[in-house]
Parts: C-alpha cells; sequence; structure tokens
C-alpha cells in the first residue's frame, strides 16, 4: 500500500490536476472567507465552507476521473491486479493519496479561524468541528469518484457519471420532498428501492439468484409490515431517505454548531461502504 500511495500522491503533484484541484479549492474558499468574515463581519467561518460546497461537484470529478479508469485504459490494472499487494491495499492506497490533495486545501483553511481570532471574535471550536466535518464530507464524494472509476475505463465518463451522482447528493433534501407521503406511496417506493439496490448488488456479484432470492425477502417483510400496519408507512419514505441527506449532517456542524455524532458516523459508514464497493468491483474484474 505504502509503494502504491507514494506513486499516486506523486503522479497527482508532478501533474496539473493535483495543483489545479488545491488551487480551485482553496481560492473558493479564501473568496468566500473574506465575503462572509473579513469584509461580512461574521464570526464563523463555518458559512465561508457552506458556501463552498458546491464547488465539490466540479472539482472531485476531475481529481478521481483518472484514479481507476486511467490504470484500466492503459491495461496497466493487469499489473495491479495479478500483484502479491491485496486489491483492499490498491486501494486504500490510491484512497489515501486522493485525501492527501485534498488535505491540502483543508491545512489552509485551518488558518482561517485564527485569522478571525486575532481581528476580534471568533468561535474556534465550532469553525474547527465544521472543518472536520468539511474534510469527511469530501472524503465520501472522494469515495464516490473513485468507485464510479472503477467501472469504466473512460475518464469522461467517470468524471461525467460522478458529477451526476454528486449533483444529486447536492438537492438530496429538495428531491426527497417531492417523494409520496401517503402510505401506499411508501410502500411502492421502498419496493422501488429494494430493486435497485438488488439490481446495483447483482453488477457487483454476477448471481441473480442470490440477489432475487435477498431482493423477495426484503419486498415480503415490507408487504407484511405494511399489512400489519398500514398507519406506519405515513411519510415512511421521505423520513427515511432523509435520513441519508449528507448536507443536513453537515449543516449540523455549520449552521447549528453541535458535534453530530451520527452524522460522523454517517459519513465514515459511506466511506467504508463505497470502498468496500470498489473492492468488490477489482475483485470481479481480478477473477474474470
Amino acid at each position: 500500500m505504502k509503494a502504491i500511495y507514494k506513486r499516486e500522491v506523486s503522479s497527482y503533484f508532478n501533474s496539473m490536476i493535483g495543483w489545479l484541484f488545491i488551487a480551485i479549492l482553496t481560492v473558493f474558499i479564501g473568496i468566500y472567507f473574506m465575503a462572509y468574515n473579513l469584509f461580512g463581519g461574521k464570526p464563523y467561518f463555518s458559512d465561508a465552507l457552506s458556501a463552498t460546497l458546491f464547488v465539490f461537484m466540479v472539482i472531485i470529478p476531475i481529481l478521481t476521473m483518472r484514479s481507476m479508469a486511467e490504470e484500466r485504459r492503459s491495461k496497466t490494472d493487469q499489473l495491479l491486479l495479478t500483484s502479491p499487494a491485496s486489491i483492499g491495499s490498491v486501494i486504500l492506497g490510491k484512497y489515501f493519496a486522493l485525501l492527501t490533495v485534498f488535505l491540502v486545501p483543508v491545512a489552509v483553511s485551518c488558518l482561517c479561524p485564527i485569522i478571525i481570532k486575532l481581528n476580534g471574535t471568533a468561535y474556534l471550536k465550532a469553525d474547527y468541528a465544521t472543518i472536520f466535518a468539511f474534510f469527511l464530507l469530501g472524503a465520501v464524494e472522494i469515495a464516490v469518484g473513485l468507485l464510479l472509476s472503477s467501472l469504466t475505463e473512460s475518464q469522461i465518463i467517470a468524471a461525467v457519471s460522478t458529477f451526476g451522482i454528486l449533483l444529486v447528493m447536492y438537492l438530496w433534501n429538495g428531491l426527497v420532498g417531492y417523494l409520496p407521503t401517503t402510505a401506499v406511496g411508501s410502500l411502492v417506493g421502498l419496493i422501488i428501492v429494494v430493486v435497485v439496490i438488488c439490481f446495483l448488488l447483482n453488477l457487483l456479484a454476477s448471481d441473480w439468484k442470490i440477489t432475487g432470492t435477498v431482493g423477495a425477502f426484503a419486498v415480503a417483510i415490507i408487504v407484511g409490515l405494511y399489512l400489519r400496519d398500514s398507519s406506519k408507512f405515513e411519510s415512511l419514505l421521505p423520513n427515511a431517505l432523509g435520513k441519508f441527506s449528507l448536507l443536513n449532517a453537515f449543516d449540523s456542524f455549520a449552521s447549528d454548531h453541535v458535534f453530530d455524532l451520527s452524522g460522523m458516523l454517517l459519513y465514515l459508514s459511506l466511506i467504508a461502504l463505497l470502498l468496500f464497493l470498489t473492492n468488490q468491483v477489482l475483485q470481479k474484474r481480478r477473477w474474470n
């Protein structure tokens, strides 16, 4: 893993991609820091970070698009898949290299609360907790990009698909608001969610018998619970999916100024899940 990590870090800093990512994110953080804190007089640096989140949708796909897709296009992935190193160590080496690049502008942003403190009132604990949440949110989105890059050999497809998923994540709260709140609507919606999850799992396992059995069992449980007490299905679908809002978890740090342990666990769980799925994708290619 160490050798892969060093190679990836070197490749990012010896090319324009790493420096472009760092420059764009640092510039946008600086712009909003000046607008909100230095000129606007707001004491919370978290306001500037909240305004910067939309930039992730553009720069993270650019950063992650070549992480796996380029290896697959140039056929060098075959060397990695047949090397003594485990697939997990390959993925972690690449992922930690991406986090290292992301950590540079995050580290620069750590100076901003100190600058606010030197010029007036500052809330250092709240600001640094928000910076930590900002880093975890970026880590989740980088894991999304890494997974999608492993599914294709085209960097363009990897970047566009990552942008699409990040856009959905950014608009998640608004999209959930359009979901039906009736019991029947929640029942149908949950069944559709199960079908979609089974379809995605089948792409990784290529075994309809297993995924179909798991899906049928899950649908049977959902229908059974609905027949037992349909009133509990009122607004169940939007409430359940609303729990997975990444922005709500970040807003707990940035707007409410509380350390949201459940939000932090959501981020860490999603990172683990996405890395596991990436591992399954590469394992499937390794044995095929």
